[in-house]
């Protein structure tokens, strides 16, 4: 397939004004650690320093902890729904508004391509926020009070810690909710892409949002771990590794603390004989090359029946060398950066373990940049179950390809794994597809597509990838005090 040559097209940074510096933002305003310590965030692209962030420490988290109660118990706590709801729009809206503003800082600082923060990222985290006004108002009517018919009530502060791969996002989907359902907040963002977290708390000066709903603490695993533990806090919402969400569960057992987990994930993409494989192929890209492989429901582990498996392969390496691989800020780009070194060198060591036990390694022929962290779309085949690229999540660009028979064989293989996040499955028989979603075990399961979301959608998985929901009416459930959970 030829490759068609782009002439550069990069977004222009000019709309950006990024501070020198960054705060703590609680109790509505920036301030200033009590410690004092600080670190830098840098661009996976170019490896240049963006912007010095304060590090929380104890007391910092303990101010802005009592900042959010102190809400809670204030006004925002009596607020009617309706009244929150302006709220909630009118940041949907500044976010709209500021929407370029908020995608090229997004693309600086996680090294994802403008393309996808400006057209996934960005407008799904409005939606998020448009949604959720919509519910604030209606929880009476939910069916979520008692048997009394005592409606449903807020939980109180919600503590929540968000990853490094979709930063705004991950944030609305967390704080949307919340607010509708009347809590207050104290978020920390990943330490590696803090700065559309602290843009964020500019939107929610913007909104004239009261003082202390919405606090946002900057800081490494220790500042998140004085959240999680912190005694003021009723809920905590976490989204990022099955290692640290494990530690977390453990911390909370025996707590009154509320928690959803959203963790790791090794999701299968199974395709079929009778697929139409352009159109699989296009998602299986999508699957596992979107967001540099940066999606705890990345579709990493293809199952293809054994008939169609060469004409498949074939196809998607052709496909995959049309990608391009480069400045995150080139409307052009595809593949952007590796969001940290440490993630590189995650990415690197699993590829080559792969590479040892045996399995086939393919990468896409392309120059990589010289500064930053990169890594070219891979492939390998005559992968076999106890491979670990088969097992455990690498987090990136790296898609391997296992072979099924039978649709029982296709499910088995499936299954085999701890982890239930998602799977997604193409095939033009809808009873199969039917059949497949009853017998994986997954929390989401997209059929002749991959990697869709949606605000009214709950999302969510279990085994080794949590517990809880994320969206909908499921996700808006676990940030409320209903009749059977009081």
């Amino acid at each position: 397939m030829a490759k068609f040559e782009y002439a550069p097209a990069p977004e222009s940074r000019a709309i950006l004004h990024i501070r020198p510096s960054y705060g703590l933002f609680i109790d509505g305003e920036f301030v200033q650690s009590s410690g004092g310590s600080t670190f830098k965030t840098i661009n996976p692209s170019s490896e240049e320093v963006l912007a010095e962030v304060t590090e929380a420490g104890a007391a910092d988290v303990d101010i802005a902890v009592r900042a959010a109660r102190k809400a809670f118990d204030g006004p925002w706590g009596r607020l009617p729904g309706a009244e929150r709801a302006k709220y909630l729009f009118r940041i949907a809206r500044i976010l709209q508004e500021r929407s370029r503003e908020f995608a090229v800082l997004e693309s600086l600082d996680n090294g994802k391509p403008i393309k996808e923060s400006r057209d996934v990222d960005i407008p799904l985290a409005a939606a998020h926020f448009f949604y959720h006004a919509g519910w604030a108002d209606k929880l009476d009517h939910a069916g979520l009070s008692d048997g009394a018919g005592q409606p449903p009530r807020p939980l109180g502060v919600v503590g929540q810690v968000i990853p490094w791969n979709f930063p705004l996002l991950m944030l609305s989907w967390k704080i949307a909710p919340a607010l509708a359902a009347g809590n207050t907040v104290v978020l920390k963002p990943a330490e590696t892409t803090p700065l559309t977290a602290l843009l964020f708390a500019e939107v929610c000066q913007q909104a004239d949002l009261p003082a202390g709903v919405v606090n946002i603490i900057t800081g490494a695993g220790q500042t998140g771990r004085h959240l999680v533990e912190h005694p003021g806090v009723d809920k905590v919402a976490f989204t990022g590794s099955t290692h640290v969400g494990k530690a977390i569960a453990r911390s909370l057992a025996g707590t009154r603390k509320r928690a959803t987990l959203e963790l790791g994930g090794k999701a299968a993409n199974i395709v079929f004989d009778d697929a139409a494989i352009d159109q699989a192929v296009e998602g299986i890209v999508n699957g596992i090359f979107f967001n540099q492989g940066h999606v705890c429901c990345a579709g990493s582990r293809l199952l293809v029946q054994e008939s169609v498996a060469d004409d498949v392969v074939m196809r998607l390496k052709r496909r995959v060398e049309t990608l391009r691989v480069g400045d995150p800020l080139d409307k052009n780009t595809d593949v952007g950066a590796i969001n940290s070194a440490a993630q590189l060198a995650r990415i690197r060591e699993l590829t080559q373990i792969g590479e040892s036990e045996g399995a086939t390694r393919w990468s896409a022929p392309c120059v990589l940049p010289e500064r930053g962290f990169w890594f070219a779309p891979t492939v390998f085949t005559g992968v076999s179950q106890a491979h670990r690229i088969a097992r455990e999540e690498i987090f990136g660009p790296v898609l391997s390809v296992l072979t099924f028979r039978t649709p029982q064989e296709a499910v088995a293989k499936a299954n085999n794994t701890p982890y239930g996040l998602s799977a997604g499955v193409w095939t033009e028989k809808g009873s199969r597809i039917l059949w497949m979603a009853d017998q994986l075990r997954a929390g989401v399961i997209w059929a002749n597509t991959f990697n869709r979301f949606d605000p009214t959608s709950p999302f969510g998985g279990y085994q080794e990838s949590g517990y809880g929901r994320e969206g909908g009416r499921h996700g808006l459930e676990a940030y409320l005090r209903t009749g059977a959970s009081r």
